[in-house]
Protein backbone atom coordinates (compact mmCIF):
# COMPACT_ATOMS: atom_id res chain seq x y z
CA UNK A 1 0.00 0.00 0.00
CA UNK A 2 1.29 3.41 -0.92
CA UNK A 3 1.32 5.96 1.89
CA UNK A 4 1.14 9.71 1.25
CA UNK A 5 0.78 9.70 -2.52
CA UNK A 6 1.11 13.41 -3.38
CA UNK A 7 -1.98 13.35 -5.62
CA UNK A 8 -4.11 11.82 -2.88
CA UNK A 9 -2.74 14.27 -0.30
CA UNK A 10 -3.68 17.13 -2.66
CA UNK A 11 -7.20 15.73 -3.11
CA UNK A 12 -7.66 15.34 0.66
CA UNK A 13 -6.32 18.86 1.19
CA UNK A 14 -8.84 20.23 -1.31
CA UNK A 15 -11.69 18.58 0.61
CA UNK A 16 -10.21 19.91 3.87
CA UNK A 17 -9.89 23.47 2.51
CA UNK A 18 -13.42 23.45 1.11
CA UNK A 19 -14.76 22.30 4.47
CA UNK A 20 -12.79 24.95 6.37
CA UNK A 21 -14.13 27.69 4.08
CA UNK A 22 -17.65 26.35 4.65
CA UNK A 23 -17.14 26.43 8.45
CA UNK A 24 -16.02 30.07 8.24
CA UNK A 25 -19.11 31.06 6.23
CA UNK A 26 -21.49 28.51 7.82
CA UNK A 27 -22.31 27.12 4.39
CA UNK A 28 -24.52 24.27 5.56
CA UNK A 29 -24.97 22.89 2.06
CA UNK A 30 -21.23 22.33 1.60
CA UNK A 31 -20.78 21.11 5.18
CA UNK A 32 -23.53 18.51 4.73
CA UNK A 33 -22.26 17.50 1.28
CA UNK A 34 -18.79 16.89 2.74
CA UNK A 35 -20.09 13.97 4.81
CA UNK A 36 -20.98 10.49 3.61
CA UNK A 37 -24.78 10.45 3.33
CA UNK A 38 -25.15 7.28 5.35
CA UNK A 39 -26.49 6.22 8.78
CA UNK A 40 -23.00 4.87 9.63
CA UNK A 41 -21.37 8.31 9.47
CA UNK A 42 -20.21 9.62 12.85
CA UNK A 43 -19.44 13.15 14.09
CA UNK A 44 -18.34 13.86 17.64
CA UNK A 45 -18.30 17.59 18.32
CA UNK A 46 -17.40 19.77 21.27
CA UNK A 47 -20.95 19.51 22.62
CA UNK A 48 -22.60 16.80 20.55
CA UNK A 49 -22.44 13.11 19.69
CA UNK A 50 -23.99 12.43 16.30
CA UNK A 51 -24.57 9.06 14.68
CA UNK A 52 -25.76 9.09 11.08
CA UNK A 53 -26.10 11.73 8.42
CA UNK A 54 -29.63 12.66 9.54
CA UNK A 55 -28.37 13.59 13.02
CA UNK A 56 -25.47 15.54 11.51
CA UNK A 57 -27.80 17.46 9.20
CA UNK A 58 -30.23 18.18 12.05
CA UNK A 59 -27.36 19.56 14.15
CA UNK A 60 -26.08 21.72 11.29
CA UNK A 61 -29.55 23.22 10.86
CA UNK A 62 -29.36 24.60 14.42
CA UNK A 63 -26.00 26.39 14.04
CA UNK A 64 -26.13 30.14 13.38
CA UNK A 65 -22.35 30.63 13.26
CA UNK A 66 -19.18 28.80 14.20
CA UNK A 67 -16.56 30.41 16.42
CA UNK A 68 -13.84 31.95 14.23
CA UNK A 69 -10.55 30.09 14.35
CA UNK A 70 -6.96 30.33 13.24
CA UNK A 71 -5.35 27.23 11.80
CA UNK A 72 -2.19 26.39 13.75
CA UNK A 73 -1.15 23.03 12.31
CA UNK A 74 -2.53 20.78 9.59
CA UNK A 75 -1.44 17.17 9.20
CA UNK A 76 -2.72 14.90 6.43
CA UNK A 77 -1.91 11.24 5.87
CA UNK A 78 -3.13 9.17 2.92
CA UNK A 79 -3.30 5.39 2.85
CA UNK A 80 -3.59 4.04 -0.66
CA UNK A 81 -5.71 6.00 -3.13
CA UNK A 82 -9.04 5.98 -1.30
CA UNK A 83 -8.45 6.69 2.39
CA UNK A 84 -7.05 9.73 4.20
CA UNK A 85 -7.00 11.34 7.63
CA UNK A 86 -6.79 15.07 8.24
CA UNK A 87 -5.86 16.61 11.56
CA UNK A 88 -6.19 20.27 12.43
CA UNK A 89 -4.96 22.09 15.49
CA UNK A 90 -6.58 25.51 15.72
CA UNK A 91 -7.02 28.44 18.07
CA UNK A 92 -10.39 30.03 18.66
CA UNK A 93 -10.09 33.74 17.93
CA UNK A 94 -10.29 35.95 21.00
CA UNK A 95 -10.33 33.12 23.53
CA UNK A 96 -6.97 31.39 23.18
CA UNK A 97 -8.74 28.03 23.38
CA UNK A 98 -6.98 25.31 21.42
CA UNK A 99 -9.13 22.96 19.38
CA UNK A 100 -8.45 19.74 17.55
CA UNK A 101 -10.31 18.31 14.61
CA UNK A 102 -9.83 14.94 12.95
CA UNK A 103 -11.59 13.83 9.81
CA UNK A 104 -11.42 10.34 8.36
CA UNK A 105 -12.21 10.45 4.67
CA UNK A 106 -12.84 7.77 2.08
CA UNK A 107 -13.19 8.00 -1.67
CA UNK A 108 -16.52 6.31 -2.35
CA UNK A 109 -17.49 5.16 -5.87
CA UNK A 110 -20.88 6.86 -5.86
CA UNK A 111 -19.90 10.02 -3.93
CA UNK A 112 -16.19 10.81 -4.35
CA UNK A 113 -14.31 11.97 -1.25
CA UNK A 114 -16.51 12.13 1.85
CA UNK A 115 -15.92 12.44 5.57
CA UNK A 116 -17.01 9.16 7.16
CA UNK A 117 -16.03 10.09 10.71
CA UNK A 118 -15.10 13.36 12.43
CA UNK A 119 -14.08 14.38 15.91
CA UNK A 120 -13.83 17.95 17.19
CA UNK A 121 -12.65 18.84 20.69
CA UNK A 122 -11.26 21.67 22.75
CA UNK A 123 -8.13 21.19 24.80
CA UNK A 124 -8.84 21.41 28.51
CA UNK A 125 -6.36 23.20 30.73
CA UNK A 126 -5.91 19.97 32.63
CA UNK A 127 -7.28 16.46 32.73
CA UNK A 128 -9.46 16.12 35.85
CA UNK A 129 -9.42 12.33 35.43
CA UNK A 130 -5.65 12.10 35.71
CA UNK A 131 -3.49 12.66 38.75
CA UNK A 132 0.15 13.58 38.51
CA UNK A 133 3.03 11.88 40.26
CA UNK A 134 4.75 13.92 42.77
Amino acid sequence: MEIDNPEVIAEARAVFDRYEAAIASNDTEILDASFWPDPRTVRFGVTEILYGIDAIRAFRATVKTYAPRIQKHIHITAFGRDFACTHLEYERVGTGLIGRETKIMARLPEHGWRVVSAHVSLLAGHDPGRTQKG
